[in-house]
């Protein structure tokens, strides 16, 4: 079984390892270039080069160069006045290994002098805090003599140190790689990270998330972020118009039980009037039916959106079913540009939202007046406006008249039997095939107007 490995784990280590290769290499080649440097005199051969001067300082010049030209009898003067003077110990070896001095060779100074026995002319070492310097000198009266100086070490400076020690190197590079690496990783799922709990406060309720978008800078992340919140605000607003319309079902379905309660206690005291209390309540259950009848309409999906409708046709025949059912109260007109108008979609889903909207219409037109219904078609797209001559509707409610229940005069909504969900129905069918629905007044009356997307052989 895979170990789950966290984005943030997966990038850092991708990160650290590729730097690591490139160090790692970069280490090995540098050592295999310093082994191919010639040996210039003044290193050990076999070994990497010493920190340290390429040359011995300027006073201990002058005094190798003392030791190698003065007279044999002054040697052990200039050995003791440079020991005191400068604070180094000084060594001079004869070819028989001993000391001018005659005292006991540490290990370290006899390291330096077997070093320069094979044929080296110069030797630099440190170890700890001292600092050899071996050179081979020659005598006339001696022979060649060896020189070692021990003074105290300087501090080694990093880069120096650095440059000394491939394992400290090495170690350096894993530390800054690896630091450079999880600020890089860290930066990388920060967003993400900030992501993740915001979709978890959501999850838990908190519909008001939303994640911080940068204006300046902007990545892939801040594209995420904004997707996100987009998102957050649509899920807000359904989930609250959820609420909203239960709400109103919850008010809607009240007030005809209640009415029909009344009537069945009016019925139960009065016996003589309960027929009139059972004609109330036959309506008020005829209007719960209707009720619940819309509310199924208002929230069903259509299964088929691929049938051709010929809006002329559809429009047609609910203009002469208002004909027949307004008879003489109102006048219902239809004009087309075209003969034929076909789109794409559910014909019964079509046929409900245009009758919705034509009996609005019927309703709040008065007496003897005049709806018109007309058809044009512009470029890909079909354009159905009705009109009536009725009292128009407030501005400010223009567009809040498409919501569930939504009613600008309440008590004559009561009066024509409409519970504020026709317009709605319409406009959920409506936006179900790619068309869009608004009013506007007209002075006198109200005018709904749909644009319905034509098949492709009318938009051409």
């Amino acid at each position: 079984m895979r170990l789950a490995m966290p984005l943030f784990l997966r990038i850092f280590l991708g990160f650290w390892l590729v730097t690591v290769v490139v160090l790692g290499s970069a280490i090995v080649a540098g050592n295999y270039l310093d082994a191919l440097v010639p040996d210039n005199g003044s290193l050990i051969e076999g070994k990497r080069p010493m920190p340290g001067p390429e040359g011995p300082p300027r006073v201990f010049v002058r005094l190798l160069y003392e030791l190698q030209n003065a007279p044999r009898e002054q040697l052990p003067q200039i050995i003791q006045a440079a020991q005191s003077r400068h604070k180094v110990e000084v060594y001079l070896i004869d070819p028989e290994g001993e000391d001018l001095l005659q005292r006991t060779l540490p290990a370290s100074v006899a390291s330096i002098a077997s070093e320069l026995d094979r044929n080296r002319r110069r030797v630099f070492q440190r170890s700890g805090r001292q600092q050899y310097l071996g050179h081979l000198l020659y005598r006339a009266d001696t022979g060649p003599l060896r020189s070692v100086l021990v003074l105290p070490a300087p501090r080694i400076p990093l880069v120096t140190l650095l440059g000394s020690n491939a394992w400290l190197r090495a170690a350096l590079a894993l530390l800054v790689s690896g630091l450079l690496c999880y600020a890089v990783s860290r930066l990388l799922t920060r967003r993400l990270a900030a992501l993740r709990q915001a979709a978890r406060r959501l999850a838990e309720g908190d519909l008001g998330t939303r994640i911080d978008v940068r204006t300046s800078g902007r990545d892939e992340t801040d594209d995420l972020a904004r997707d996100f919140n987009h998102m957050a605000e649509l899920l807000q607003e359904r989930i609250n118009a959820q609420k909203t319309l239960l709400a109103n079902v919850s008010h809607e379905l009240r007030s005809p039980l209640a009415r029909m309660q009344v009537a069945l206690a009016l019925a139960e005291q009065q016996p003589e009037g309960a027929a009139a209390q059972l004609a109330r309540i036959a309506r008020e259950a005829q209007r719960l039916e209707s009720l619940v009848g819309e509310l199924l309409d208002s929230q069903a999906a259509p299964s088929d959106l691929e049938q051709h409708i010929d809006l002329v046709v559809l429009l047609e025949e609910l203009c002469n079913d208002a004909r027949f059912e307004a008879g003489e109260q109102h006048r219902v007109v239809f004009h087309s540009d075209v003969a034929e108008a076909l789109v794409k979609g559910n014909g019964s889903q079509l046929r409900k939202a245009f009758d919705n909207v034509l009996r609005n219409a019927c309703h709040y037109s008065p007496p003897q007046s005049t709806i018109t219904v007309s058809l044009q078609q512009n470029g890909a797209a079909h354009t159905i406006t009705v009109a009536d001559q009725g009292p128009g509707v407030p501005e400010s409610d223009l567009t809040r008249i498409f919501e569930p229940f939504y009613r600008v005069d309440t008590a004559r909504d009561r009066q024509t039997g409409g519970h504020g969900l026709g317009l709605s129905i319409a406009k959920q069918a409506l936006l179900r095939h790619g068309a869009g629905i608004s009013a506007r007044n007209t002075h006198p009356g109200l005018a709904v107007e749909i644009t319905l997307p034509a098949c492709a052989a009318d938009a051409a």
